[in-house]
C-alpha cells in the first residue's frame, strides 16, 4: 500500500453477487485503479441453496422458485406475500436487472482474484471470520468491501488498514436495520444511502460516502431498490477516492435513528402496508 490510499480491495461475499455489486467493483477498478486480489466467500453450515436462489432470481417464476416457495413462507411469514407479488410481476415483463445474480467464480472483475470459501463463526446474528483468513486480508488488502456474511465483528474489522466498508441503504440518522422497506412504507420521497466503515455498533460506523436518492415516481419498493442500487454503484468509487484524499475525514453521525430489526418486515401489519403501497403504485402506473 502507498501513502495515497487503498489500492487493493478484498471482497466479503456470498456465493453469488448481485449485478449492481459487480458493476460497483468494476466501476471502482476503472475509476480508481484498485485491484481485487482476494474474495472471501461465505459457506454457512445451514441455509438456502445458493444455486437455487440465484436460479429463482435470474429466471423468474418456475420450478426453481416453486421449490423455494414453501421454505420462504415458513421463514418470511407475511412478507412472503410481498415477495410473491414481486415474482408475479416478472410474469408480465417487469425487470430489475441490477438484482440479477452471478456466481463469484464466473464474475468480472473479480475472476482473477484468489477465492477463499470459509465457514464463519456465528453467535446469534453476529458473524466472525476464521483467524487465518483475517490474517490474509490484513496482509493482502488495504480495505475490504462487505457484500455478504451479514453482521460481522471481530478482528476482520481492523485487519485491513482502511477497515471494512459496507452499505446501509438508508440514512442511519433515521433508519437503522431494516432501512429501505421502512422508509418506503413511511412514504419518503428521498432515501439516504450510506457507505460506512464498519464498527460493532449496527449501522453506526464512520461514514466515508453518502447520498440522498430521489425516489419520487417509483411505483414499488423494487423500483426504489433499483434506483438506490444505481447510486450505490457510484458510491464505491467515491468512497475509495475519499479515502485517498489526505484531507478527508470520515463523518461520525451526530445521532443514530431507531433500530428496526429485520423481523419487522414479517409482521402482518408491515407486510400489508408495503403490499398495499406496491399495488397502488402499479395501478397508478397503468392508468
Amino acid at each position: 500500500m502507498t501513502e495515497r490510499g487503498p489500492e487493493t480491495v478484498g471482497v466479503l461475499a456470498d456465493p453469488y453477487l448481485d449485478e449492481w455489486q459487480l458493476r460497483a467493483i468494476d466501476r471502482a477498478a476503472a475509476e480508481t485503479g484498485i485491484t481485487v486480489p482476494l474474495v472471501v466467500v461465505n459457506d454457512p453450515p445451514d441455509g438456502e441453496d445458493p444455486d437455487a436462489v440465484a436460479n429463482a432470481v435470474n429466471d423468474g417464476p418456475g420450478i426453481a422458485s416453486l421449490g423455494l416457495l414453501g421454505r420462504t413462507i415458513l421463514r418470511e411469514r407475511a412478507w412472503a406475500l410481498v415477495l410473491a407479488e414481486r415474482e408475479l410481476a416478472t410474469l408480465v415483463g417487469e425487470e430489475h436487472p441490477l438484482r440479477k445474480r452471478r456466481a463469484v467464480a464466473d464474475a468480472r472483475p473479480i475472476e482473477d482474484a484468489d477465492v477463499r470459501v470459509v465457514e464463519p463463526i456465528t453467535d446469534g446474528a453476529w458473524t466472525e471470520l476464521p483467524a487465518g483468513v483475517v490474517d490474509e486480508l490484513a496482509d493482502r488488502c488495504d480495505v475490504a468491501l462487505r457484500f455478504g456474511f451479514g453482521l460481522i465483528r471481530g478482528g476482520v474489522l481492523d485487519a485491513p488498514t482502511f477497515g471494512v466498508l459496507s452499505f446501509h441503504p438508508a440514512d442511519v440518522r433515521r433508519y437503522r436495520g431494516l432501512g429501505t422497506p421502512t422508509a418506503y412504507a413511511d412514504g419518503r420521497d428521498e432515501i439516504g444511502v450510506t457507505l460506512q466503515r464498519l464498527s460493532t455498533t449496527i449501522d453506526g460506523g464512520e461514514i466515508v460516502a453518502e447520498s440522498r436518492v430521489d425516489v419520487t415516481g417509483c411505483a414499488t419498493l423494487w423500483d426504489v431498490y433499483e434506483r438506490i442500487h444505481d447510486r450505490q454503484i457510484e458510491l464505491v468509487s467515491e468512497g475509495l477516492e475519499n479515502l485517498c484524499d489526505p484531507a478527508f475525514e470520515p463523518t461520525v453521525p451526530d445521532s443514530l435513528g431507531p433500530y428496526y430489526p429485520q423481523d419487522v418486515r414479517r409482521s402482518p401489519r408491515f407486510a400489508a402496508r408495503t403490499l398495499a403501497r406496491n399495488l397502488r403504485g402499479r395501478l397508478s402506473r397503468h392508468r
